[in-house]
């Protein structure tokens, strides 16, 4: 099974001014996350953001919170719990028409709002926020990749429990490297050379 552009969307979690000078390999993980980022805008990916409470912990990073659409300021640990869940949930169709409108046998059909289930997630700290959203958003059906080289905690020993619980528990995982590949499939994708520009 590979990953899917359109079906995609990619969450980076806690990418904080004043969290990341305490995590363990930050500048490669903030550098893959930027990575993560610029590579989802290449192929039309949705991007999201959330921050722990950010009156604290300060914003993301602003090359991270620069390249997302949405960001989520939140208190529990897990994004899904503040209603992340349903920014990446499709749109529901608004009726469509009014009392006078043709029979219902008569009307084109509208189309299905896009669906893109699949979570592609990366951010810190691996064993708290992005562990309990991940698993929040398994247990709310979604597919989830965890972007492994992006994702990091305090310490290695948290970070790398953090994968095994997440293995565990139906998540894919994953690097950097890998998302994009899949993304664009093919060399002979138009945005390939903008690709290996990001990864060199």
């Amino acid at each position: 099974m590979l990953l899917d552009a359109s079906q995609s969307q990619l969450v980076l979690v806690d990418y904080q001014a004043r969290l990341m000078p305490a995590i363990f390999e930050a500048d490669a993980v903030a550098k893959n996350a930027v990575r993560l980022g610029k590579l989802a805008q290449l192929v039309g990916v949705p991007v999201f953001g959330t921050e722990q409470n950010p009156s604290k912990l300060g914003e993301n990073l602003p090359d991270i919170r620069a390249l997302c659409q949405r960001t989520l300021a939140k208190m529990h640990f897990s994004g899904a719990e503040e209603g992340l869940g349903e920014w990446l949930r499709a749109p529901a169709k608004a009726p469509q028409g009014n009392a006078r409108s043709l029979p219902k046998h008569l009307q084109k059909p509208q189309p299905a709002a896009e669906e893109r289930n699949t979570i592609v997630i990366a951010g810190c700290e691996a064993h708290v926020c992005l562990l309990q959203t991940a698993l929040d958003l398994l247990e709310d059906e979604f597919e989830v990749w965890v972007v492994t080289d992006a994702c990091s905690s305090r310490t290695e020993r948290n970070r790398d429990a953090a994968f095994d619980r997440l293995a565990g528990a139906g998540a894919e995982l994953v690097t950097t490297e890998m998302v994009g590949f899949e993304w664009v499939r093919t060399a002979e994708h138009p945005r390939f050379k903008d690709l290996q520009a990001l990864i060199r």
